[in-house]
């Protein structure tokens, strides 16, 4: 751990004012969501746009794919959030049910197992299958963020856990350790979901 940590410092020093300032946002996104601050989706959009320009000169174009899809998920949660906040419904925070995440994590595994076979066999991409996995999984918790599913933290810690072990495994050490800060926010965010969650259903 020690290793990771001062690699990370390391990689920190060296690191360019723009990915330092789309990792900040980052942060600012996840803490502004745990309270449900819509101010959370143009701190999601910005940093993503910095990520999009980053892998796409990298040449990492699956990755720029994804942030493609993570700035229109942005731009929907502000407009989902927005709108609800305007005609003063709000969007409560709800949960699903056990049957629904069956038929999600199954469908969701599926498409996992697809993409990494295609990944193995046509690539020479690094770990192809817990790629696939941290990238299938998050476009699914991406969607459960917009429309409130307390479970989305969840997702989102079975799924940056996973992260973490892929990113320090290309020795992307200040990657891993952004997102275990991701991991404590993570658990505030559902802890604090969960207390509102019950707070309003004792309340109808």
């Amino acid at each position: 751990m020690l290793e990771v940590l001062t690699a990370a410092w390391t990689t920190l020093l060296r690191s360019s004012p723009w990915e330092l300032l789309a990792m900040i946002l980052s942060i600012f996104y996840l803490v502004l969501a745990t309270k449900e601050n819509i101010w959370c989706w143009p701190a999601a959009f910005i940093a993503t746009l910095i990520y999009l320009v980053m892998f796409f000169k990298g040449r990492l174009m699956l990755e720029s794919l994804l942030q493609v899809f993570y700035l229109a998920m942005a731009a929907y949660g502000w407009h989902e959030w927005h709108h609800r906040k305007k005609d003063k419904s709000g969007r409560a925070i709800s949960v699903w049910s056990l049957k629904r995440h069956i038929i999600v994590i199954c469908a969701t595994g599926t498409a996992t197992i697809v993409a990494g076979l295609i990944f193995a066999s046509y690539t020479k991409a690094a770990l192809p299958y817990l790629d696939a996995f941290t990238t299938c999984f998050a476009i699914v918790a991406t969607f459960m963020v917009p429309w409130k599913i307390l479970e989305n933290w969840i997702y989102w810690l079975a799924i940056d856990t996973a992260s973490i072990y892929l990113y320090i495994s290309r020795e992307f050490y200040l990657t891993a350790l952004l997102f275990c800060v991701y991991i404590v926010l993570i658990i505030f965010g559902y802890c604090r979901w969960l207390s509102e969650y019950r707070s309003a259903r004792q309340h109808t």
